[in-house]
């Protein structure tokens, strides 16, 4: 390791930090969170009700779970460079097919399939970063390098928010106007994971301590000791997923503006981003569930907001907040594991939190569209939401480091 660590400099370790966080901004900024953006039109096109257009994303996240599964022996298999590139490849060819399908059951496939191969990268990008942050910790902090690849994902929330918009309308003859939307995230997806494997090449700092034998080399994780993160990471994907896939149909509904929810999208992905900077020390210092109890303390104020007002200033603020925080929640677990676990278990623990996180998905966008569908419409749904997150907050401050 002390080898390794002496061919990188602070240069090379965020040029790699920087190109792994393609993959966040693929596998979570366009194939997951540009659906919000999307929503509304297809929604109208197809007669949809809110728990079908919430059922989408819970195949997103069915998926995401399946990728999950199958992720610790493909790795061992294949190693995670492999899994990084060749889930971004398999996530840019089924954005694509989005915008070539006009059934249900279809897009319900393609929502199942693009949620499996988005875990590919997530998950292997992941670890990569883990790695990368372990075998650079004398150039650059590893939260610093943990928050730069989950920040990526701003900038898939901040590129989907001025695409879509550009796109919607565009289509003509046999294509509704919002599939010409779904093939330019494709066109987008495809070019990151193509930049993406440039930078992390073989034997590059970040793929160097991913050798065979160190990604078959497992050992056991302590999860009963771990109870109190792992609940409350799961009411953490109960709870940000119905905000992230409803929250601009909320916005329509009030009557806001495009121009303006555009804004507040840009808003939200460059809180995303900005994420990186501000939690890295909190994610250095902290080894137990402090960090995740806070963030979803924030997070439920963040989705109480437009709840409570449809000022924009109000909405605004959300946005802001939301973004600054939600996948800092994500960035707390890895820091977790990778404070109390030995590196040999840190597939698994990375791999059994992704797992905790999708089942929290699966259900959310589905229990937030039938609550939609009821008295209070979206508003009681985003409530919920809120409920779910502060429940969060609470079971996180019960988990201890594990000394």
């Amino acid at each position: 390791m002390s080898a390794a660590s002496a061919d990188l400099s602070r240069r090379d370790v965020l040029r790699q930090a920087l190109a792994l966080s393609l993959g966040a901004a693929v596998s979570l900024g366009l194939a997951r969170f540009a659906y919000a953006l999307l929503l509304g039109p297809m929604r109208a096109d197809l007669g949809w009700s809110y728990l079908t257009a919430g059922a989408m994303n819970t195949g997103n996240a069915a998926g995401y779970l399946l990728g999950a599964l199958l992720m610790p022996r493909a790795i061992a298999r294949f190693g995670p460079r492999a899994a990084l590139v060749g889930g971004g490849l398999a996530t840019a060819l089924l954005l694509a097919l989005h915008g070539a399908v006009g059934s249900d059951t279809g897009l319900a496939l393609l929502r199942l399939l693009s949620g499996a191969a988005s875990a590919a990268t997530f998950v292997a990008g992941g670890l990569l970063a883990a790695r990368l942050g372990s075998l650079a910790a004398g150039q650059v902090a590893p939260g610093l390098v943990l928050g730069l690849y989950y920040g990526g994902t701003g900038l898939g929330i901040v590129v989907s928010a001025l695409l879509v918009p550009a796109c919607l309308g565009l289509g003509g003859g046999s294509l509704r106007d919002w599939q010409p939307a779904w093939i330019a995230l494709g066109a987008v997806a495809l070019g990151m994971t193509w930049l993406m494997r440039r930078v992390i090449g073989a034997g590059t700092g970040a793929d160097a301590p991913m050798v065979a034998g160190a990604a078959v080399t497992r050992e056991p994780v302590p999860w009963s000791r771990l109870g109190f993160a792992l609940a409350g990471y799961c009411c953490f994907g109960l709870g940000y997923i119905g905000y992230m896939t409803f929250i601009v149909t909320l916005l329509r509904e009030q009557q806001l503006g495009s121009a303006v929810i555009t804004a507040f999208y840009v808003t939200l992905g460059l809180g995303v981003v900005a994420s990186s900077w501000l939690w890295a020390g909190l994610l250095q210092r902290w080894r137990g569930g402090g960090s995740m109890a806070l963030l979803n303390a924030l997070l439920a104020l963040a989705t109480a907001l437009p709840v409570l007002s449809a000022a924009p200033v109000a909405v605004f603020a959300s946005g802001a907040l939301f973004g600054a925080v939600f996948l800092s929640v994500v960035a707390s677990t890895t820091a977790l594991v990778r404070h109390n676990l030995p590196s040999a278990a840190w597939p698994g623990g990375i791999t059994g939190f992704t797992i905790v996180f999708a089942l929290g998905q699966i259900a959310g966008p589905s229990a937030v569209g039938l609550i939609a569908d009821g008295p209070g419409g979206l508003a009681r749904g985003l409530a919920a939401s809120a409920v779910m997150l502060a429940l969060g907050a609470l079971l996180a401050t019960r988990q201890r480091p594990l000394g």
